[in-house]
């Protein structure tokens, strides 16, 4: 017989948002879902906060009637968006496959908290991720107490979203053991969840599916099976087709996150920002900018995560222990450190970069020479 599973309890008094160090995405765009809920018109699938379109319109931002500025919380192809929001409406889950970097658990966050204003339905895959943290568990106390009950039964946040029509995520669905990925074949293709120790089960209500992330670049992963992957409508994000594309997208991420921790702003940062973002996409495609030059690839990914990190950490050294003005100095430490996975391949290919291409070339002078500090 169907089973209930009660809604998460909301704190009185809990931490708002604002003293978050990172806020879900729900909390830190309130305004802008509150908005364009109240002028979307456009039909909404069961249970779904906004319409196709208006969740469309939240990662791609834009401006409402109103004069509400939706910022963009993705930069990429829209159609790639466009397909992901409707697989979510149909009844078939979201697989979303692409390198480390391309912004994958971003985009799936933004997602949940458009569709059912709640990101927080998570379950983070690792080597260790047990069956329970996808099925349910026990409260082991109540358990032996009075044996197996409702109220000893613990429920997963995928069983949650299914008992309450909402979206649940998998990060790193490839690095969970392969014979725990399964547990989602019966969820996803019957859209029950059985709970056989009390001869019930949980059903699917209108409004549920599940985001998964995946990639098969980083090692550790465990390939998902035939009948899983089946499952799944895979979208895959794409790096950033261009540097300026690129560019844009670190700005963007740097300014959100500094401001989070309080850094100053970095007058004329956007220099330092696109020579990252070049020596990260030469070494990552193997070849210069202008297609002249052959490079060897290190063993890192280089992703624009990455670079995000590099110019962040950067911004805080100029605003900690310098003047305030990024500079190639507080990023050459970073860059190292993320081209350098290898301490022995890794530094002979970063050498024969700086030799080659950094040392000659124009205006890049003082870049070399900071690189160039901390490699020795």
């Amino acid at each position: 017989m169907p089973v209930s599973v009660e809604p998460k309890p909301v704190e009185a008094g809990g931490t708002e948002s604002t003293e978050a160090l990172r806020p879900h995405a729900e909390d830190a765009f309130a305004h802008e879902l509150a908005a364009l809920a109240a002028q979307d018109d456009r039909p909404r699938p069961a249970r779904w906060k906004l319409s196709p379109w208006a969740v469309a319109t939240y990662l791609f931002g834009g401006t409402l009637p109103d004069g509400t500025v939706i910022t963009p919380k993705y930069v990429g192809p829209r159609r790639i968006v466009e397909v992901a929001v409707t697989t979510l409406a149909t009844d078939r889950a979201l697989l979303l496959l692409g390198v480390p970097g391309t912004a994958k658990t971003w985009v799936s966050e933004h997602l949940a908290a458009a569709v059912s204003g709640d990101s927080t339905l998570l379950v983070q895959g690792t080597a260790g991720t047990p069956e329970e943290a996808i099925r349910y568990g026990w409260n082991y106390a109540r358990l032996l107490a009075h044996g197996p009950s409702r109220d000893a039964l613990v429920p997963s946040p995928v069983m949650r979203a299914m008992a309450e029509g909402m979206t649940a995520r998998v990060e790193e669905l490839t690095r969970i053991p392969a014979d725990v990925q399964d547990t989602l074949i019966t969820i996803l293709s019957e859209k029950t969840l059985p709970i056989p120790e009390l001869g019930q089960e949980v059903q699917a209500v209108r409004g549920f599916n599940l985001i998964a992330t995946a990639n098969d670049r980083d090692r550790g992963v465990n390939d998902l099976s035939s009948a899983l992957r089946r499952r799944f409508n895979t979208v895959v994000l794409p790096l950033p087709e261009s540097a300026e594309a690129e560019v844009d997208i670190v700005s963007r991420r740097v300014d959100q996150i500094g401001r989070s921790l309080d850094l100053p702003a970095a007058p004329d940062g956007i220099d330092e920002i696109r020579r990252v973002v070049t020596v990260f996409r030469e070494l990552r495609d193997g070849v210069t900018a202008d297609g002249r030059t052959k490079l060897k690839s290190p063993s890192g990914t280089l992703s624009t995560a990455e670079a995000i990190s590099v110019v962040t950490n950067g911004l805080a050294l100029a605003a900690h222990f310098g003047d305030g003005v990024l500079r190639p100095g507080d990023v050459a430490a970073g860059i190292l450190g993320a081209v350098v996975r290898d301490p022995a391949a890794d530094r002979v290919i970063w050498q024969e970069y700086l030799e080659a291409v950094v040392r000659e070339r124009d205006g890049w002078t003082d870049f070399y020479r900071a690189c160039r500090e901390v490699s020795a």
